[in-house]
């Protein structure tokens, strides 16, 4: 695309002599001035996510003059999120996300309005969520609600700035429906990928300074629908690559065909696994760490545990005694034989998915008695070990 699209939103009334002032290095950009800033006071944009993303998106459209946002998150502050949410502050643990995000936003600029709907956005509510604004940016972090954003933005036909992070990579596109040929998420991801094979930021971590960029990539190209100049990024992904520090872009087309929406994400082949919590594998080691029995007695056998998580996580600490095998490289065995020590496995992860889906795999190869620790490292610490960093 080579020409602006139209703007989204008519211009709102004339700036006063403080608002000139306020937003007079706008006013100076080719191709914006005077009547764009009115258009940008004017305009009512919804925001996905108060999170990685969330925070550099509200933070510039809050000091661009977007005069009304409507931010939609149904998480709670974690210490885990200050190292990327920099809306965020130390003290705001435990504060809903969207009222801490709003409380920025109304520090850094009065001209703007802001609403917050602790909820998580689904197919049944999101079009009454959506409905009243002019554009959407999701931040959300789970395929779900992206699906329910780009399936409802389309039926009221919003325009969408999309973006995903993860760990060095990000992809960034708009969605635009009044354009001919246009696309949504569903050209992109026809099929929303197996639970298991999209490792989240907790699991899989990301580089802080991403989320930055990437949120203010998604601001700009909102300034740039809202006021209708420049090229948005319509029909293209833009791959951020910040390992490298490289960009590509790659065209994005129809899928030219309807695609039915499944009623859920789909799983794997169900792999039918027995659970044990960390307490009971925690007495499981002891009772084969314990005293010698008494004749004729045998010792209760030691189980092989096997910690599927990262090296990084690794260093953060793990079970004592597991075999500590990443679950990429656990899913590449065809054949147990000197792999792991004999005995009975139990796996765990940090939480439960990894575990289960390394877990099922030993199962098809042919290990004849393998468990899943319900809850992972976390459930480790809540129950066994207090003395290991939460992540």
């Amino acid at each position: 695309m080579s020409t602006p699209l139209p703007p989204l939103v008519q211009p709102g009334p004339e700036l006063t002599s403080a608002q000139i002032s306020r937003y007079s290095r706008h006013l100076l950009v080719p191709g914006m001035g005077i009547e764009a800033q009115r258009r940008l006071l004017n305009a009512r944009v919804a925001v996905i996510g108060a999170g990685g993303l969330g925070s550099p998106i509200v933070s510039y459209l809050a000091a661009a003059g977007v005069g009304h946002l409507t931010i939609i998150d149904d998480d709670v502050i974690d210490t885990t999120n200050l190292q990327r949410q920099v809306v965020h502050r130390s003290d705001d643990v435990g504060r809903p996300k969207g009222e801490s995000a709003a409380e920025f936003v109304r520090g850094l600029n009065p001209d703007v309005s802001v609403q917050v709907h602790h909820t998580r956005i689904t197919p049944a509510n999101a079009e009454a969520l959506l409905a009243g604004h002019h554009l959407v940016l999701d931040g959300a972090d789970n395929f779900p609600t992206r699906y329910a954003v780009s399936d409802a933005a389309l039926a009221l036909r919003l325009p969408v700035v999309w973006a995903a992070v993860l760990r060095f990579d990000a992809q960034i596109s708009s969605f635009v429906p009044e354009v001919e040929g246009s696309v949504t998420l569903r050209d992109l991801f026809p099929l929303p990928p197996r639970p298991e094979d999209v490792p989240s930021c907790s699991e899989a971590g990301v580089l802080g300074a991403l989320v930055g960029q990437v949120g203010s990539i998604m601001a700009g190209e909102a300034v740039k629908l809202i006021c209708g100049f420049g090229e948005p990024l319509v029909g293209r992904v833009l791959l951020v690559d910040a390992l490298s520090q490289r960009v590509r872009e790659i065209p994005l087309r129809p899928v030219g065909a309807v695609v039915p929406q499944p009623l859920h994400e789909p799983t794997r082949d169900l792999v039918p696994l027995v659970e044990v919590s960390a307490q009971e594998v925690s007495q499981e080691l002891a009772a084969a760490d314990g005293d010698r029995p008494a004749a004729g007695v045998a010792r209760a056998p030691a189980p092989v545990l096997l910690d599927v998580r990262e090296p990084a996580e690794h260093a953060l600490g793990t079970v004592p005694g597991a075999v500590t095998v990443p679950v990429g490289e656990v899913l590449t065995w065809e054949e147990l034989v000197g792999q792991l020590p004999d005995g009975h496995v139990i796996v765990y992860c940090k939480a439960g998915p990894r575990a289960r889906r390394a877990a099922a795999h030993l199962v098809k190869v042919g290990h004849p008695d393998v468990r899943v620790m319900t809850g992972g490292i976390l459930a480790w610490r809540e129950q066994v070990d207090s003395s290991l960093p939460a992540y």
